[in-house]
């Protein structure tokens, strides 16, 4: 007999997410049958798109979110006692999976990803640089900003998981590194650990002083994990032709009531800044490149390897302690990828 443990959406979040929101709760798993395997969490993610998502699937669902797990009992060959594997098995302790069962896809429809896990990796890396955040960050920068050397770039939530990335990957590819972040301690981390050019803390600096100052000859890619008024003054100073991708928008996912469009934060006026400089902003969803997954796993790990990428994370310890950090990260008290370690 095994007791997982699992969250459950008991109420969609409004507003601020409140711990009664969800609720934790155990159950007795069956035996597992010819074919499936059992798989125990070891560190799971928190990240800004649960806010959302969770919103789209019903009351009494699990949370959603990905996992590294290792299996622990197995009655499929393929699939051997200790194998770890990476999948969005959600906010729970112990899953049984069978691989190819329709009926048990989870989030976004798709299987978990049954990868085999380098072994000198830390495998929570595998949630962040080589996860779905150095996905997002590998694909959101390169397909859709297509930066070029010497072009300067500003990244809002510089300090999360996916802006830490994609500032890193820009230095690379030579442009200037302007990030927005919201506490001087994330700046200075920025900039000495992650070799950031210029940062901005948005809740104390004249924004729009500053960002003539970072960029004195305009800004030819915004990576946008933020929205409202913020991306709003940072189009204004865009060069012509720049382009945007257009990753999140967090400063708006605590509104009350947010899927009455009626009811959503109003911002600045764009439309005119973006026909007199000729502006280009497109949405991502890391799914898109779901097939290409393994070529930004590949170029991430390669990075990491030659020790041009460098992982951040910020640790919660405690699977009781998961809403804690899920909270925490909406509120910006993380720097880099948001785990908790089981």
């Amino acid at each position: 007999m095994v007791l997982a443990r699992k969250y459950i959406i008991v109420k969609h979040f409004d507003g601020e997410p409140k711990e009664t929101d969800l609720k934790l709760v155990e159950e007795e798993l069956p035996p597992i049958e010819d074919g499936e395997y059992l798989v125990k969490a070891e560190w799971l993610s928190v990240d800004p798109y649960m806010r959302v998502y969770s919103l789209k699937i019903p009351v009494g669902s699990v949370m959603i979110g990905g996992q590294v797990g290792i299996i622990i009992e197995s009655k499929n060959k393929e699939f051997p006692v200790g194998r770890r594997i990476l999948g969005r098995l959600g906010w729970r302790s112990h899953t049984i999976i069978k691989p190819n069962d329709d009926d048990k896809k989870t989030f976004l429809n798709q299987p978990p990803q049954l990868i085999e896990l380098d072994k000198d990796i830390l495998p929570s890396y595998y949630l962040g640089i080589l996860g779905m955040p150095g996905h997002t960050a590998y694909f959101g920068l390169l397909e859709i900003c297509q930066p070029k050397a010497g072009e300067t770039i500003v990244i809002s939530g510089a300090g999360g998981a996916v802006g830490t990335h994609v500032g890193q990957i820009a230095r690379m590819k030579g442009l200037r590194v302007i990030g927005i972040t919201g506490s001087d301690e994330k700046c200075q981390a920025l900039q000495n650990e992650l070799a950031f050019d210029y940062t901005i803390n948005y809740k104390t600096a004249n924004m729009n002083e500053s960002l003539k100052k970072a960029a004195p000859n305009g800004i030819d890619c915004y990576f946008d994990n933020v929205g409202g008024e913020l991306s709003t003054l940072v189009m204004h100073h865009m060069n012509n032709f720049g382009r945007i991708a257009v990753c999140g928008s967090i400063s708006s996912y605590n509104a009350p009531d947010l899927n009455n469009v009626t009811k959503l934060p109003k911002v600045g006026l764009v439309q005119r800044v973006f026909i007199d400089k000729q502006l280009k902003m497109e949405g991502l969803h890391v799914s898109r490149w779901f097939s290409r997954y393994n070529e930004s796993t590949r170029e991430n790990l390669q990075w990491f390897k030659e020790g041009k990428l460098k992982p951040m994370e910020s640790n919660t310890y405690g699977f009781e302690n998961m809403f804690q950090a899920f909270q925490g990260m909406m509120r910006g008290n993380n720097f880099g990828k948001a785990i908790v370690t089981i």
